[in-house]
């Protein structure tokens, strides 16, 4: 104080010879790519875009009774077509019941929202980053399919599941594969999910998880969980139905044409 001029400190001298200073990011281009690859993440999973979209009392109870009837014919229709013979003629038809079971709930239970997501200094629709998260689950589930296939029982309940996919012709299975994404994404993440006050996260996992108990496959049922603590975060941050959408059916095609190569 007193008068007393600060004096700033000498530069301090620099090895051109050291590596460079390591820093949260990291250094040079992968550094850079690590943060921007970490801010996406947190956007699309953990940044919560503000919005209120809550019902009334009366449509929340309306909701919760239409998803509960919902599951209800949808875990009936989900187990049916699941169980049906490889290359049945009646397995297009139960799978495409299936998807309008769940639009059907869907859209009966009340308002649905796309939903946003933070960029920069303003909000926009998730469409890459979503696409991006089910590339990235593509190449989990594929080391995981890896383990999976040395495991005789487990790799059976896998090629029960490749064993329907390749009794149809490949564009037809991946477009009833999209369509049945998006119908479960609109149940599940959007009239479901608006239904429960609480952790509704946790909770349409589990629903999820539980609905496709109905096909009998243990395997399906771990993918289900999985894939629904992913776009139930999605949901949770974005507030809307197009990310989690994205996501499952950019992974669930991506496995159409995974999971054959590696258990044929």
């Amino acid at each position: 104080m007193g008068g007393d001029a600060l004096v700033p400190p000498a530069p301090t001298a620099v090895d051109p010879t050291a590596p460079p200073r390591r820093t949260l990011g990291g250094v040079g281009p992968v550094g850079l790519l690590r943060d921007a690859l970490g801010r996406a993440v947190r956007r699309a999973l953990w940044d919560v875009v503000p919005r209120d979209q809550r019902d009334t009392p009366a449509a929340l109870r309306r909701r919760q009774w239409v998803v509960a009837a919902t599951l209800a014919v949808g875990a009936v229709v989900l187990g049916v077509s699941l169980r049906l013979e490889p290359g049945s003629a009646w397995f297009y038809p139960a799978t495409l019941t299936l998807a309008a079971v769940w639009v059907a709930g869907a859209l009966a239970s009340g308002p649905l929202h796309l939903g946003r997501i933070a960029w920069r200094s303003r909000t926009v629709r998730p469409v890459l980053t979503p696409v991006v998260l089910a590339v990235a689950m593509t190449g989990v589930f594929t080391l995981g399919a890896l383990v999976v296939r040395e495991v005789p029982w487990l790799a059976e309940r896998v090629e029960s599941v490749t064993e329907i996919a390749d009794a149809g012709a490949l564009p037809l299975v991946l477009a009833v594969t999209a369509l049945n994404g998006v119908a479960e994404e609109l149940f599940f993440r959007g009239a479901a999910y608006a239904a429960i006050p609480r952790h509704p996260v946790l909770w349409t996992t589990l629903l999820y998880g539980l609905t496709t108990l109905a096909t009998g496959n243990a395997m399906l049922v771990l993918a289900a969980l999985l894939l629904g603590a992913v776009v139930g975060l999605e949901r949770r941050a974005s507030g809307g139905i197009l990310g989690p959408a994205l996501t499952h059916v950019t992974w669930s095609g991506s496995m159409v044409f995974v999971l054959p190569a590696l258990f044929a």
